[in-house]
């Protein structure tokens, strides 16, 4: 089977799990999977993608699992103790095979027995479709591709470079990943003098000995748009509620769930203080860079003492770019996801599973890069522009006209 521990995850799924624990335990939520690559048929899959799942929710956390997440320091012991008793529930997904040969995923239930759902289904979806496509794999043009992309890394000037590991949920397979991680480690090396900073999959973190990376995720700061007092502040509420759980540790904040604008609006001098960075995920990367630059330095924050995190669909050559850019301005780090884990020459699933709704009510995203985002309900999303005063592109701003707050169980702005 595909998933054969619960810990092959990503981390902040963890660190946000922890946080709806103790600040969300009866929040109600929905996800909905889309594959943005035109054109794949995933629909005869389905049986096979049903029976990997129904493997997922048989497993639990073994003792060493969950003793390995005692000995990171910003998770609770209440928290070890809830997933010790922990499964996933089988009928809190579906997935349905349509007749245009598409597959429709969805999750639904309460959000703290939901949450880990997302990364072990997605990486299911994307090595059942390899594994069917491509049954004979070219591993050595994957591993000629992963040797040029250490010797790039290598390069001169490029010493102080270090990238991470983003790439479970689109990687071509389990045993693919794990390849990659240990020749990763053993090409750049680890600790303080290696050019490998780690990995956002727990399970490989614990078995190679590498640092598990990650905070907080989209899905975190949607929620709270159903969570907070208003929707207007509810990415304050979700900064909030973070800075509450962590005092200060896991300081970095996404943002781009409204936007870069939104974000600089919202992260004031207090925000900047107090968190250890920001992470970009959508729009341009050297655009957001310079702003979030400018940002600190307009809040009297000295750059050099916070980290940018740049994670959107990086390849190596990007990541030098960006390097070269920043370097000696800012912290940096780098997390680099498919182009890592999905590189032998084939061309990899854009496959996603975003919240779509929490207690009842639409959430969504709102991405400064076109085809990101994702919501069920075109009324709300144009809401939510007119809320936190963005854009409303073409025939959609009608639509703000038609919802006024209140109109349905979301609180008014």
């Amino acid at each position: 089977m595909i998933i054969r521990s619960l810990l092959d995850t990503d981390l902040y799924k963890f660190t946000m799990m922890q946080v709806v624990l103790h600040q969300f335990p009866g929040a109600q939520v929905e996800y909905k999977f889309k594959c943005r690559t035109p054109g794949v048929q995933l629909a005869p899959y389905a049986d096979e993608i049903r029976a990997e799942i129904a493997h997922l929710s048989s497993l639990r956390f073994h003792e060493a699992e969950l003793d390995y997440l005692r000995s990171l320091r910003f998770i609770k012991s209440d928290f070890v103790e809830f997933l010790g008793l922990f499964r996933l529930g089988e009928k809190n997904i579906t997935v349905t095979a349509l007749d245009n040969g598409e597959i429709d995923i969805r999750i639904h239930g309460p959000w703290l027995h939901t949450i880990l759902f997302e990364v072990p289904v997605l990486s299911i979806v994307s090595e059942v479709y390899f594994r069917n496509t491509q049954p004979r794999p070219d591993w050595a043009e994957g591993r000629r591709r992963l040797q040029a992309k250490i010797a790039s890394i290598q390069g001169a000037g490029l010493e102080d470079l270090k990238i991470a590991d983003y790439g479970s949920r689109r990687r071509f397979s389990r045993d693919w990943h794990a390849e990659i991680l240990r020749t990763l480690a053993a090409g750049l090396g680890t600790g303080a003098k290696g050019q490998f900073a780690g990995t956002s999959n727990v399970l490989y973190a614990m078995e190679l000995g590498l640092t598990p990376l990650g905070t907080m995720a989209h899905e975190y700061l949607q929620a709270c748009q159903a969570l907070g007092p208003r929707l207007r502040d509810s990415q304050i509420f979700g900064f909030d509620k973070w800075a509450q759980e962590y005092r200060g540790d896991l300081g970095i904040a996404l943002s781009d769930v409204y936007g870069m604008s939104a974000f600089l609006r919202d992260f004031d001098m207090y925000f900047c203080k107090l968190f250890d960075g920001a992470r970009h995920d959508s729009g341009d990367p050297f655009d957001w860079g310079e702003r979030m630059i400018e940002h600190y330095r307009r809040n009297r924050c000295d750059p050099l003492t916070k980290t940018l995190i740049f994670s959107d669909g990086l390849t190596i050559e990007r990541t030098i770019a960006l390097y070269q850019r920043f370097r000696g301005r800012c912290k940096l780090a780098f997390g680099v996801g498919t182009n890592l884990t999905n590189d032998l020459g084939y061309t990899p699933l854009q496959i996603v599973i975003k919240m779509v709704h929490c207690n009842g009510q639409p959430v969504a995203k709102i991405s400064d890069s076109p085809g990101k985002g994702m919501c069920d309900d075109e009324n709300y999303l144009a809401y939510l522009r007119q809320v936190f005063d963005l854009p409303l592109p073409g025939p959609k701003a009608l639509a703000a006209h038609a919802l006024a707050p209140g109109a349905r169980n979301e609180r008014p702005a």
